[in-house]
């Protein structure tokens, strides 16, 4: 039996007044906190520096007022912490039959609870490589505003699904280039 899968605003997506976004999916939403503590094993060194990687790169995303860098330096966050959890979950793939993937395609294979990222932040691969060749309105204003939430949001998520402390990177700073008085998805 094939399950067709829930429209957004049933599986906790909000939808947004401005439907602005021109990516295929919106963010999914965080779901709430398990009630017990699952037991994980620890986290490896690679996993815990690329999670630091990608909060700093999204510090500078947040930080910056080039739009497309904005947006590219976002999205980067976001595939740093997708290899994070690539880190403690992959295992190589022996043989002829490996080919190459994309991370995002990878996340969604080890990590399913993150499979709906993963094709959000797929979708958005051409706008960052359209932003990082300087291609003017490439993104807008806003789409780069968006994803740097988005991908705190998602950056939160992760460190969840690996059992990691997490502090929200941002506290505010994204604000600063918001001028559509929107906020982003809780996470």
């Amino acid at each position: 039996m094939t399950l067709a899968p829930a429209p957004a605003s049933a599986v906790g997506v909000p939808a947004r007044q401005d439907e602005h976004r021109e990516q295929t999916a919106a963010a999914p939403a965080a779901p709430a906190a398990p009630a017990q503590p699952i037991e994980q094993p620890p986290v490896p060194g690679p996993s815990r520096d690329l999670l630091a990687s990608a909060a700093r790169e999204l510090l500078a995303a947040a930080g910056t007022d080039d739009t497309g860098l904005r947006f590219a330096r976002a999205h980067l966050a976001a595939l740093r912490a997708a290899a994070a959890v690539l880190a403690a979950r992959a295992r190589p793939r022996s043989g002829r039959s490996a080919r190459l993937r994309s991370a995002w395609v990878l996340l969604a294979e080890v990590a399913p609870e993150l499979g709906e990222w993963a094709q959000f932040f797929a979708a958005g691969a051409g706008k960052r490589a359209a932003a990082e060749a300087g291609l003017r309105g490439a993104v807008t204003e806003r789409e780069a505003d968006d994803l740097v939430r988005d991908a705190e949001a998602f950056l939160a998520r992760v460190a969840r699904v690996l059992g990691v402390p997490h502090q929200p990177v941002l506290h505010g700073q994204h604000d600063q280039h918001d001028q559509h008085g929107q906020h982003g998805l809780a996470s």
